[in-house]
């Protein structure tokens, strides 16, 4: 394992220089000309490069971070599967990959931090993928619908010192959908009412509280203000001033973010919880009155959703009323600068980390859970060189292209079909809160969605195409054409990776076949992925 972590870091100083064509004076970063060019180092992007470079292309992987494998790498390792079976191709194969690190037959679909890290270096590895780091976007060159060029900025490097990169095909896998952006492709921020795809789930939703789970809602009764009662006295942190609208509304807001964070009870490997810099105990005011609204909720898993990790260690996520989501925090995400992404992350770092060391010293948490998170602490073993926490944000939405097709609920259901489907979706539609706010004087969660879906549906491969007059050379497999509510079922790592590496093929088709995206042979595209998933015949 420690071979594959350093060998993911050989990965990301850009080790791998064969197969491209560098022009340019010498001392000026040099133009890359590539077949495919991926844009975002997510899960998805590796295997999408990985698949590009399967079908014979030059690759370049730009990663606008630090990190190489998003949520699948950064501890999100309770996969969302949703139906197994509907995972397919290179996506199926990396749990294949976790099985066997873990000496398992087949698949395996819990995993560490490192575990991921390892196998995406492995892909990377494979496909003599050149990556680099810390590059981004900040402007392309169209000519006509088409884009010709990409420039890039890397951290301490000036306008005149821009990394340009000529390619004839691109695959944006940013979380963000960034390159999308510049590249003038039309797309959506926040809930569209229900009235602009005909559905019952979009838009202004407030949960009611359910007393077995909590369904991430505060029971009523619960003062959102600093004095109780007292509506002079303030908000409390964490509450916005927003009002309540009817039910289906829609506006901008986008749901809640947060780490799936990793800890250990292993002794020999935990480094203890302690008092992050910053730390306000009163930005947690919310979380003791939500604990004695409830007195009869005292166990951890009615707080968090701690699912347990192999060697001892953990995937937490948010569960109840007030949890690891900070709510409201994100609202700007989407379109703000990279810069200002990174102020918004060290804010969400110090929430988290002052959350746990609340919960495990404040002496008005219940005993039953403070003497629980005593016992765990951040693992030695895992994200060396970010202070054993994951760099990783939980960026669960944020902009959605609005492309040649739209997924809705209606897909989700069953009641609309496609029949140009390059992959498969099957979770529920999940939405997780989108602000906090105050109904008739007391605090509530607004925007949790939770539905079932009762059996995989096809992905449309025009909802990972642009309008052919807006852009013919970009592929859009994460940020992809799609409801808010729709984009909550089809949002899972296993399928973005299953869509990565469809953009990637059908990126290699136009190549081949000289058309725009929109144009290639969509059924061959089809076949290729059902009779070829791992690409052992060779290129189309």
């Amino acid at each position: 394992m420690k071979n594959k972590t350093i060998g993911l870091l050989i990965l990301m100083m850009g080790y791998f220089f064969t197969g491209y064509a560098h022009n340019g004076q010498e001392g000026d970063p040099p133009p890359y000309t590539v077949d495919i060019c991926v844009y975002g180092g997510t899960a998805a992007g590796v295997i999408a490069a990985y698949t590009a470079a399967r079908c014979g292309n030059t690759v370049l992987l730009i990663e606008p971070g630090n990190w190489i494998g998003g949520l699948t790498t950064g501890g999100l390792g309770q996969t969302d599967a949703g139906i197994k079976d509907a995972i397919t191709g290179f996506s199926r194969q990396f749990y294949q990959r976790v099985g066997k690190q873990y000496g398992q037959t087949g698949e395996q679909w819990t995993f560490e931090p490192s575990v991921a890290s390892g196998i995406m270096s492995d892909f990377l590895r494979e496909g003599n993928i050149k990556v680099l780091m810390q590059t981004q976007v900040t402007a392309l060159t169209k000519q006509g619908a088409s884009i010709t060029e990409a420039r890039f900025l890397q951290p301490g490097k000036s306008k005149s010192q821009q990394v340009v990169v000529r390619s004839k095909q691109f695959i944006d896998c940013t979380y963000e959908g960034d390159l999308m952006a510049k590249a003038g492709v039309s797309y959506f921020i926040g809930r569209e009412d229900n009235s602009v795809y005909k559905e019952t789930l979009n838009g202004f939703q407030l949960p009611e509280y359910h007393k077995q789970s909590g369904y991430h809602q505060f029971p009523d009764g619960i003062s959102p203000y600093k004095t109780p009662g007292a509506p002079q006295s303030g908000l409390l942190w964490g509450i916005s001033g927003n009002k309540g609208v009817p039910a289906g509304t829609g506006d901008k807001k986008v749901q809640a973010y947060n780490f799936r964070i990793c800890l250990t009870d292993s002794a020999a490997n935990r480094i203890p919880i302690t008092r992050p810099a910053g730390y306000d105990p009163s930005k947690y005011e919310l979380l003791i009155r939500l604990i004695e609204a409830q007195p009869e909720m005292r166990g951890i898993n009615q707080y968090f959703i701690w699912s347990k990790m192999p060697n001892r260690k953990t995937d937490i996520n948010n569960r109840g009323g007030f949890s690891t989501d900070m709510i409201g925090m994100n609202q700007h995400w989407a379109e703000a600068s990279y810069a200002e992404r990174q102020a918004m992350i060290r804010q969400s770092i110090a929430y988290t980390k002052g959350l746990l060391y609340f919960i495990s010293t404040d002496k008005r948490v219940p005993d039953t859970l403070r003497n629980f998170i005593r016992n765990w602490g951040y693992p030695k073993d895992e994200y060396k060189n970010t202070d054993h926490f994951t760099p990783q944000l939980y960026v669960r939405e944020a902009r959605r292209m609005i492309g040649a097709y739209v997924m809705t609920e209606h897909n989700c259901t069953g009641a609309t079909t496609v029949d140009d489907g390059i992959g498969l979706a099957s979770y529920g539609m999940d939405s997780h809160n989108c602000d906090r706010i105050v109904v008739n004087g007391m605090v509530k969660n607004e925007g949790n969605v939770e539905v079932h879906v009762k059996q995989p549906y096809a992905i449309a491969y025009r909802s990972i195409t642009p309008k052919a007059a807006e852009c013919t050379n970009l592929l859009v497999p994460v940020c992809l054409s799609s409801s808010h509510i729709a984009y909550g079922s089809i949002r899972m790592e296993p399928v973005f990776m299953v869509l990565g590496q469809s953009a990637a093929m059908a990126a290699s088709m136009a190549i081949r076949q000289k058309k725009p995206v929109q144009e290639i042979d969509v059924p061959g595209l089809k076949k290729w992925l059902q009779d070829d998933p791992f690409l052992e015949k060779g290129k189309k």
